[in-house]
């Protein structure tokens, strides 16, 4: 496709992520869904790498660079039930497929009862199984339902109390090769200030926590005017801990931020739950 003037080809790319459905934890952690689009990147057979920043680990790779982040979408998590319930109006001991560990955490928090399913595979598997049977429902995120034109599938959006999203949930992260300038020039009337501050708050809390894409770990970051307010969220696997902070910064001060709200939360002893979500302990 030409979009002003600059001719564009587009080159999917599949990666270990797609390719498996097995638990992450069992094929490897971070970056499944964006190593091979990384290794594209730097071999040069491709000029942009599109990822969803969920899954773009927080570690920067080197030679590559987060050259713009888009308005983003929907932050939230949302829940598909196969009778039409709310997650208040699920029956006692209901069970509800995901494969995440935040999520479960959370669910678990908010009502004891709850049982979890392991499900993995892309939005269509994962509804397959609901309607087959295999849970009660399920929980996934908002923006990938409604851009797959899936919204009408939502039963309920989840609110942010009961459910803080991924770091980067909902935010696409456009990224090249750190010497392109042509590219970097190119997409930089994509990037959102507001959305890149929010993340970048997000992904340096995520980062100093240690945590990665697999432990229960939340945040989300919303900028208003010029203040940035971000709140971390830290859960025990089994729900019955839940530390939190929040704190607000200068928009442009937003990896310092970060930083202090990971400090708040290793103060009242995130480390410990995030090793024990890893079968750890100390």
């Amino acid at each position: 496709m030409r979009q002003r003037g600059i001719e564009v080809e587009m080159i999917p790319i599949t990666t270990k992520g797609d390719r498996r459905h097995e638990a992450i934890e069992t094929i490897g952690g971070e970056g499944i869904f964006t190593k091979e689009i990384q290794l594209a990147l730097l071999d040069g057979r491709i000029d942009l790498a599109v990822h969803s920043l969920k899954d773009l680990p927080t570690v920067e790779a080197p030679g590559l660079a987060l050259a713009a982040v888009p308005q983003r979408a929907a932050a939230g998590d949302a829940l598909v039930s196969a009778g039409g319930a709310t997650l208040d109006q699920l029956p006692e001991g209901a069970t509800i497929g995901t494969g995440s560990l935040r999520r479960r955490a959370q669910l678990l928090h908010f009502r004891r009862d709850l049982q979890m399913a392991d499900i993995r595979g892309n939005v269509d598997t994962r509804l397959q199984k609901l309607r087959q049977g295999g849970c009660d429902a399920l929980v996934l995120a908002e923006a990938g339902l409604r851009r797959l034109e899936l919204a009408t599938q939502i039963t309920q959006t989840l609110p942010f109390g009961i459910m803080l999203p991924a770091v980067g949930q909902g935010a696409l992260g456009l990224e090249t090769r750190a010497d392109d300038a042509a590219t970097r020039a190119a997409v930089a009337p994509l990037d959102d200030p507001p959305t890149h501050a929010a993340v970048l708050a997000e992904r340096a809390m995520l980062s100093m926590l240690e945590g990665g894409c697999m432990a229960p770990v939340a945040g989300l970051g919303r900028v208003e005017g010029s203040q940035l307010t971000l709140t971390g969220r830290v859960i025990s696997l089994d729900g019955t801990q839940v530390l939190e902070a929040t704190q607000s910064a200068p928009a442009a001060d937003a990896q310092a931020l970060g930083c202090r709200v990971a400090e708040a939360l290793l103060s009242d002893g995130a480390g410990g739950l995030i090793l024990a979500s890893r079968g750890k302990t100390g």
